[in-house]
């Protein structure tokens, strides 16, 4: 929620300023609607980038497990006791 009133803050700034420079309804929309689709797209492109960047991030030492299904509530007590006698948890 707080992103989508970010979002759409956004754009109603940018629509009045673009009002009160144009005066004009048609280049006050296609300005907004052109600048923020522009947005969305390098957003996409931005975050694909950085997901290949891995300084920065903490690796969880279990992130190289190949796991083929989903863990059932046994599966996550066996791994938690596993961990805990490692010396991993308290």
């Amino acid at each position: 929620m707080k992103s989508l009133v970010w979002r759409v803050l956004g754009i109603i700034i940018l629509g009045v300023i673009s009002w009160l420079i144009t005066h004009s309804w048609k280049e006050m929309s296609l300005i907004t609607v052109i600048f923020h689709g522009i947005r969305v797209i390098l957003y996409y492109y931005h975050e694909r980038v950085w997901e290949r960047i891995h300084w920065g991030r903490i690796k969880h030492p279990l992130s190289d497990l190949p796991v083929n299904k989903t863990l059932n509530p046994e599966d996550f007590r066996l791994i938690q006791n596993q961990l805990r006698e490692l010396g991993y948890l308290d």
